[in-house]
């Protein structure tokens, strides 16, 4: 279970790598880093920290199987809903209801702040390996 998740992170994590990437070059080319905190978020939240949790899951082996995707899609959903709320709220570029675009950069930070939690106790819950002495 680990495994197939640990991949699947992974790959979300590059493509979050490539848009932080991206957006750090645009704003670099022009001169206008408006973007920064939006960049940073990109690059923390979903490209190092979901790559760690993709690390993790492919060198340790948890306990309870059924935490891992519950972990891993609240975990992708949740830098997604960070990253893209904080964009709208930011910029706002569809001109959409202040308050849903409020309420979607909530609900992603609180999704991100569940799989935090929810790693700290993943992280107690591992088989003991080869790597844990």
């Amino acid at each position: 279970m680990e495994k197939k998740w640990s991949i699947r992170l992974i790959r979300f994590a590059a493509i979050f790598g490539i848009i932080g990437t991206f957006l750090g070059s645009k704003m670099s080319g022009s001169m206008d880093y408006s973007l920064r905190p939006i960049h940073a978020h990109i690059l923390l939240v979903g490209w190092l920290s979901v790559f760690a949790w993709g690390i993790f899951y492919r060198v340790y082996t948890v306990k309870y199987k059924k935490l891992v995707p519950i972990h891993a899609i609240t975990g992708m959903l949740g830098a997604l809903g960070l990253t893209f709320g904080m964009w709208m709220y930011n910029l706002n570029p569809f001109n959409l209801n202040e308050t849903f675009v409020m309420i979607l950069f909530i609900v992603g930070g609180t999704l991100l702040l569940l799989a935090f939690a929810l790693f700290v106790v993943i992280t107690f819950l591992t088989e003991d390996t080869k790597y844990i002495k």
